[in-house]
C-alpha cells in the first residue's frame, strides 16, 4: 500500500496547549519505519502549516481562532484530494481534531467525484458536535462533526464547498463517554449510531465493531478518524482531553485490527497526542502500535 503521512501541527481548536506537537511525537516513535517494515511504502508529505495562538487574537470566543482553524482545513481539504487522486492512502497526524473538517471534506469531495457513498468511524471519548450556539468553550475541536453533517457556523460547515459532507445516516460513534447537552439532542434528532463505553463494557468490543461495520455495509468509502482520547489514560496519558474509562489496550487495537481483516479502512486520522502531558512518549508509541494494526500486523 502507498501510505502518504501528512502532519497537521494545530492546538488551535484545543483549549490546553501542546497538541501541535502529536505529529512529530508519533514520527519519532518510528511510524515510518514500521511500517515501511511491515512491506508497505511511505511517502512522506511534511506538515501543513498552522500559525501558533500568540500570532493571533480571538476576535470570536464563540469560534476561537476561526479565520487560521479555516485556512488550515482548507488547505488539508486540497491536499486529502491530491493523495486520492493519486490513488495514495491517506494516514494524518494531529494535531487536535478539529482538523478533521479538512480531512474529511476532502474525502467526502472525492467520494462525489467517483460517485462513491462515504462512511466514518469517529473513535473518540467526546462526541464533537457542539456548535459555536452550544460549545461551553467555543473551542472548534468540540465542533467538527457537527460541522460535517452541515451544523454550526458557515465558515466550518463551507470548508470544500457549500454542502453537507457527511450523512448522519453513515456515521458511527465509538468509545464516547463525554457529552455535553447540545450534542445529545443533534444525536438523538439525527438517529445517530452511537456505541457508548457502556456499550462496550456491556456486549464487547468485538459484538460492537461488527455492527458497527454493518451499519457501513451500503458504503463504498470508510473513514476512521481516532481521537486517542478514546483510549484510557492509564494506557494513553498523552492526550488532549484525558477521560477516565476509557478503551482498554486490547479494545483499541481490536477496532484496527479487525478494520484490516474486513478491509474495511480507505483512509486514516490519529489527533490529539499531546506530548507535554506524556510519559516517555508512550501515547505517540502507543498511536503507532494502532496505526500498525490497521495496516495489517498480526500476532501470528
Amino acid at each position: 500500500m502507498n501510505i502518504h503521512i501528512l502532519g497537521v501541527p494545530m492546538d488551535l481548536g484545543a483549549g490546553r496547549r501542546g497538541v501541535d506537537m502529536g505529529p512529530s511525537a508519533i514520527r519519532i516513535a518510528g511510524v515510518s519505519e514500521k511500517l515501511q517494515s511491515m512491506g508497505h511504502m511511505v511517502i512522506e508529505e511534511g506538515d501543513i502549516s498552522t500559525k501558533i495562538p500568540e500570532q493571533q487574537k480571538v476576535k470570536n470566543p464563540r469560534l476561537k481562532y476561526l479565520p487560521e482553524i479555516v485556512r488550515a482545513c482548507t488547505l488539508l481539504e486540497e491536499k486529502m484530494g491530491e493523495i486520492l487522486n493519486g490513488k495514495g492512502f491517506p494516514l494524518i497526524l494531529g494535531g487536535d481534531h478539529s482538523l478533521s473538517i479538512g480531512t474529511i471534506a476532502g474525502v467526502s469531495n472525492f467520494c462525489k467525484k467517483k460517485k462513491k457513498k462515504l462512511g466514518v468511524i469517529w473513535v473518540d471519548a467526546h462526541g464533537d458536535m457542539n456548535t459555536d450556539i452550544t460549545s461551553p468553550s467555543g473551542n472548534i475541536h468540540g465542533m467538527p462533526l457537527a460541522a460535517l453533517i452541515g451544523l454550526g457556523a458557515r465558515e466550518l460547515t463551507a470548508i470544500g464547498g457549500d454542502h453537507q459532507k457527511l450523512d448522519p445516516k453513515n456515521l458511527v460513534m465509538i468509545a464516547i463517554r463525554e457529552l455535553d447537552a447540545g450534542e445529545k439532542e443533534v444525536i438523538r434528532k439525527n438517529n445517530i449510531t452511537i456505541f457508548t463505553m457502556e456499550d462496550i463494557d456491556t456486549h464487547g468490543m468485538s459484538v460492537i465493531i461488527t455492527k458497527a461495520l454493518r451499519k457501513l455495509k451500503n458504503v463504498d468509502f470508510v473513514h476512521i478518524s481516532f481521537d486517542l482520547d478514546a483510549v484510557d489514560p492509564k494506557e494513553c496519558p498523552g492526550v488532549g482531553t484525558p477521560v477516565k474509562g476509557g478503551l482498554a489496550y486490547r479494545e483499541a487495537h481490536l477496532i484496527m485490527e479487525t478494520l484490516a481483516k474486513k478491509k474495511r479502512m480507505h483512509s486514516l486520522e490519529v489527533v490529539e497526542t499531546n506530548p507535554i502531558l506524556d510519559d516517555g512518549n508512550r501515547s505517540a508509541e502507543f498511536a503507532v502500535e494502532l496505526v500498525q494494526s490497521g495496516f495489517g500486523k498480526k500476532i501470528i
